[in-house]
């Protein structure tokens, strides 16, 4: 969808993603290998009592069902920035949703311009977990 086409409000709802606990240690394993996500002995002794998912594998399982419901679709040219904060663990068999919102558009110029879209995640117990602000280039619509 054209940057013109796409609307401020705009919403769309991923639905239920459940963090699995070989897929998290998998995760932290490669990519975050702190005692906290990936020794399950030290996480009982630390305030959460148990491991506790990288932050990243939060998001990205929840980015991973929205690129599918992304408002530019095949528009869309590429990432500009992410930001994402974390405010709440997230533990093996949490079952995460999330609500994408469009926040802003603006025009770069007359081929492309930048979509702004505020992610929040919560988990089962309607917690938000982590919030997240993405920038994307997106076509603009074409001069006749």
């Amino acid at each position: 969808m054209y940057l013109e086409d796409i609307q401020i409000g705009s919403e769309v709802t991923v639905e239920n993603i459940v963090i699995e606990k070989e897929e998290m240690l998998d995760f932290a394993k490669k990519y975050n290998p702190v005692k906290i996500h990936t020794d399950e002995d030290f996480a009982k002794k630390t305030r959460f009592g148990e491991l506790i998912a990288p932050g990243m594998l939060s998001f990205l399982s929840v980015w991973a069902q929205y690129t599918s419901l992304d408002f530019a679709g095949e528009d869309l040219i590429a990432g500009k920035s992410t930001a994402v904060e974390w405010m709440k663990p997230v533990f093996a068999g949490d079952v995460l949703r999330g609500t994408a919102r469009v926040t802003g558009l603006s025009f770069r110029n007359d081929h492309n311009g930048v979509l702004t879209v505020a992610i929040d995640v919560f988990n089962q117990k309607d917690e938000k977990v982590l919030t997240s602000v993405i920038e994307s280039i997106v076509k603009r619509r074409p001069k006749e």
